[in-house]
């Protein structure tokens, strides 16, 4: 996901006034603009210019985009830090920031915060107290949602965890913000990555009394050492020795359980597959392990070692070339 410094992209110092940025667009509409530049790039350059520009003459976008940028990225362009977004929350219907390209995420950012500014100011016509028909008007909140991560060791014992959201939100000025909360959640066990957390009642308040939204948390998980999930599933690279590979045996492997035995069989490959039946995330039924072969060669560093290569080479004498039609 690339962090876009509008500032940067308009020619403006981050303190720069609001004429300045008028002004630097101005004067790169001129050069970018399809109808007259002859640039290469002109579209995607008026594209960005024009971009930037939307958010920087803005001046609540402005202030929300610095307190983002600020928060994710040290003020500075280029690539966020990964996972930036994890715990970010934001109102819609799904898919994490994590999904989109930074600036649409901010778009999304500030239609929430022009929703609450309205609200604050009472231009929906239903704010608390507002009636119909004299009827107290009355609407649930919005729901909520944000990408959480956590390990698979969360996911393989369940447990409740305290985690740390953010937000944009408008002051009593009509400012953005960023809000921090912190919630003790329930990690159910065996949950997969993708799959959603309910939160009831912990999205935007309701208005006139209305109840509150619900907070969907959407599960990721963070990167593994040694297992890579695959919905309720888990693979894994086993290293193996050359003569385990060839003459077969039982080795040693873990599992989230703690290590099995695990037999080799006689004559497997580089990549051959085995499987572990319900070594994998709890559920019902419980996924499974899938050991992918990885087979490893000692290195020649010692005499001995040379010499038992150089054994091998005259014991069991082969051409891995032979299929394209060459010598040894």
């Amino acid at each position: 996901m690339e962090f876009k410094d509008y500032y940067k992209i308009l020619g403006v110092p981050r303190d720069a006034s609001q004429d300045d940025i008028r002004k630097a667009y101005r004067k790169l509409a001129r050069k970018y603009h399809p109808d007259v530049s002859k640039e290469a790039d002109a579209d995607v350059r008026m594209r960005e210019v024009n971009e930037a520009n939307d958010v920087l003459r803005d001046a609540e976008k402005r202030a929300a985009y610095d307190q983002l940028a600020a928060g994710v990225s040290g003020g500075q362009g280029g690539m966020p830090p990964p996972g930036w977004d994890r715990g970010f929350e934001f109102t819609g219907t799904g898919g994490g920031a994590g999904d989109a390209q930074f600036h649409d995420f901010m778009e999304g950012l500030f239609k929430q915060a022009s929703r609450q500014r309205h609200r604050q100011q009472g231009f929906d016509g239903a704010g608390p107290g507002a009636h119909t028909g004299g009827h107290t008007f009355k609407m649930r909140g919005e729901d909520h949602h944000a990408d959480i991560e956590i390990t698979l060791e969360d996911s393989f014992a369940g447990v409740t965890r305290e985690l740390g959201l953010r937000s944009v939100q408008l002051d009593e000025q009509g400012h953005p913000k960023l809000v921090d909360r912190t919630l003790s959640v329930r990690i159910p066990t065996g949950i997969r990555e993708g799959q959603m957390i309910r939160l009831a009642g912990q999205g935007m308040p309701g208005e006139g009394g209305g109840e509150a939204g619900d907070l969907f948390l959407t599960v990721r998980f963070a990167p593994h050492a040694i297992y890579q999930p695959d919905g309720r599933d888990l693979k894994m690279t086993l290293p193996v020795t050359p003569w385990e590979a060839v003459l077969g045996g039982a080795v040693h492997a873990p599992t989230m359980q703690g290590q099995v035995e695990v037999n080799i069989p006689a004559g497997s490959k580089q990549g051959s597959k085995l499987r572990l039946r319900g070594k994998g995330l709890p559920g019902d039924p419980p996924g499974d392990l899938y050991l992918t072969l990885d087979v490893v060669w000692p290195p020649a560093t010692s005499d001995a070692a040379r010499a038992a290569y150089q054994q091998l080479a005259a014991a069991a004498p082969f051409n891995p070339r032979s299929h394209l039609g060459v010598q040894s």
